[in-house]
């Protein structure tokens, strides 16, 4: 196994985020993984052939590659474009901020 690759058993909630945060490249099967690593803005490799998060692939910061190995050993390889993350589809970490500000004119 190359050393830059690491197979863990299940990890927390924040654990997984410290790991992805700093890795090159997710591969996963998961569709909050998917998610997670667009966030982070980690290119992130699905053994799927579909998601719930399509947004994420059509911006070029997830593909699908199913279970054929080829296709998993290319994306594993290949340069993510960092255009593929420039949108903030889910937001742009503000929303406990404005939701206080509009609750703040209920209140006043």
């Amino acid at each position: 196994m190359p050393q830059n690759i690491k197979i863990t058993e299940p990890l927390g909630y924040l654990d997984m985020m410290k790991l992805m945060r700093h890795a090159c490249k997710v591969l996963t099967d998961s569709g909050g993984i998917q998610k997670e690593a667009y966030i982070l803005n980690i290119p992130c490799i699905t053994l799927r052939d579909v998601t719930e998060w399509v947004e994420t692939v059509e911006e070029g910061g997830n593909v699908l590659v199913g279970a054929n190995v080829q296709d998993i050993l290319l994306n594993i390889q290949r340069e993510f474009p960092e255009s593929a993350f420039r949108n903030a589809l889910f937001g742009d970490g503000n929303a406990a901020r404005q939701i206080s500000k509009l609750i703040q004119t209920f209140v006043e």
